[in-house]
């Protein structure tokens, strides 16, 4: 008996110093540029596409760069995006964001690895501490996509389903 107290004791213990053991905060590279270069030329220019998604589409606002670097079929298994073009363009149009012109990327990226016709970007995703109401953590998000013929063809995520855009915020 007296040992399945020190078993609670322990137990307990270690629920109670769950917030002691925190993680290491997630840190983007000094360079992300660097990252979406590779000395392979068909990876480097495979790179190179998703780094104008970020740059150009996603942080610039340039709708017109999605014909440029997106095939026309372009499928989206995010479940919050559109799949092809004209959805898109009409999904990025509503989000309200106000496009900046950058020299560099405004994303922190962790890393960029390509294989193949895939390419897969970690970033820095900051979230509200759900522990410690007032404070954030940082955790990886990463995409993927698929390349053809020079163009990111299908995109993939961690995204889970959320509000349509301009809905107001749910009460939690």
């Amino acid at each position: 008996m007296k040992g399945h107290w020190y078993c609670a004791l322990a137990a307990a213990g270690l629920l109670l110093s769950a917030g002691a053991f925190a993680q290491e905060p997630v840190v983007g590279a000094k360079d992300p540029e660097a990252l979406f270069h590779s000395s392979d030329p068909k990876l480097d220019a495979n790179k190179q596409v998703v780094y104008h998604i970020f740059k150009d589409i996603l942080e610039g606002g340039n709708l017109e760069a999605i014909d440029k670097y997106l095939t026309e079929r372009y499928i989206q298994h995010n479940p919050n995006i559109p799949s092809g073009h004209t959805g898109l363009k009409k999904m990025l149009s509503m989000v309200k964001h106000k496009p900046v012109a950058r020299n560099k990327l405004a994303a922190q990226v962790v890393s960029v690895v390509a294989e193949g016709d895939f390419v897969v970007v970690g970033a820095v995703q900051q979230l509200p501490d759900p522990r410690s109401p007032g404070r954030t953590y940082t955790t990886t998000h990463f995409d993927m996509w698929r390349m053809k013929d020079g163009k990111a063809d299908e995109h993939w995520d961690e995204a889970a389903l959320g509000p349509p855009p301009g809905a107001p915020p749910s009460a939690p």
